[in-house]
């Protein structure tokens, strides 16, 4: 995918910090923006979508953003957004917590709740955009991990910066199948990240219990096309009970079978979303991702989009 890129540069000098507003904007959730009115603004934004990550490269001179209770009810948009900075000062807050943040460093915060993003000088971020529901961490921990920051010099981080910045610069040389799964791959990562940070202070994740979900959610990625894929199969491919299994599940919020049909349906989703000339059949996609019927599958579809999987590929082109 090319980078999509919004930049003052294009517009008038008396038109962009109107113009810088709207970037912001389309770009992320609904914003207040505040920028210096003394000085001739200048920013630009360049987003690429990977899978189901959308990552954004900010670099703009000194502004103030506000996420308000008002703007959360008029767009009540569900992401969580991880900030690696690059360049200048940054700082978060939310949840009364504080993220002071250099380059090199990481910090969370939640579009669910208000925050404040401060950058009190030139700066650089790129900012990881994550679908909430994609993580499967409980809404009680999500609160607890907003606003901190994270060192590269801390666990995990030493890993995950590193990667995230060579992500960041090489996402437009993917095939589209290989950024899917590297998408999946980085949300599970920052998931073990975020799990491995609230370690430190509490033990109500257990990181035994963490890592056998990924595996889990791993193995279940990889048999999604299985008619025969049930609770009761991928509890015994990893040898505990379907009662132990569900419990796993529970805890993130959703179920085996739940995170299964979701799965399968986001994987015919990408499908039906190709171009009219290699797109396939509805009915062979939903025999192809295990769904037992075309009829049981638009249903499904349905249900969880809010339209038909042809109204969905009218959509796409």
């Amino acid at each position: 995918m090319v980078a999509f890129v919004l930049s003052t540069d294009s517009v008038p000098p008396n038109e962009r910090l109107s113009y810088w507003h709207d970037a912001v904007w389309r770009t992320f959730v609904p914003l207040d923006v505040t920028t210096p009115r003394d000085t001739l603004f200048s920013g630009s934004v360049a987003t690429e979508q990977l899978g189901q990550l959308r990552i954004s490269t900010v670099d703009a001179d000194r502004e103030l953003v506000r996420r308000t209770r008002s703007l959360i009810a008029e767009s009540p948009d569900e992401y969580l957004l991880l900030a690696l900075h690059t360049r200048g000062r940054g700082v978060v807050v939310q949840d009364e917590r504080t993220a002071v943040l250099g380059p090199g460093e990481l910090a969370l915060y939640d579009t669910t709740r208000p925050y404040t993003l401060d950058f009190p000088d030139r700066f650089e971020t790129v900012v990881f955009q994550i679908p909430r529901q994609a993580l499967g961490i409980p809404e009680s921990d999500l609160r607890r991990i907003t606003g901190v920051t994270i060192g590269p010099d801390q666990g995990l981080a030493g890993m995950v910066v590193p990667l995230l910045s060579k992500v960041a610069a090489e996402v437009g040389t993917y095939r589209p199948e290989i950024g899917e799964l590297l998408a999946r791959n980085i949300t599970d990562l920052i998931t073990t990240l975020i799990t491995e940070r609230l370690g430190q202070g509490t033990a109500s994740l257990d990181a035994a219990r963490q890592t056998l979900l990924l595996r889990i959610r791993a193995f279940i990625d990889a048999r999604l096309a299985d008619p025969a894929l049930s609770p009761e199969a991928v509890a015994t491919a990893h040898h505990i009970s379907v009662r132990h299994l569900q419990r796993l599940f529970q805890a993130e919020g959703t179920t085996v079978s739940e995170w299964i049909r979701r799965r399968r349906l986001e994987a015919c989703r990408r499908e039906l979303g190709r171009p009219r000339r290699t797109r396939p059949a509805v009915a062979a996609v939903a025999q192809r991702w295990g769904f037992v019927s075309p009829a049981h599958f638009s249903r499904a579809f349905r249900a969880f989009y809010g339209m038909s999987p042809r109204e969905w590929q009218n959509l796409a082109d």
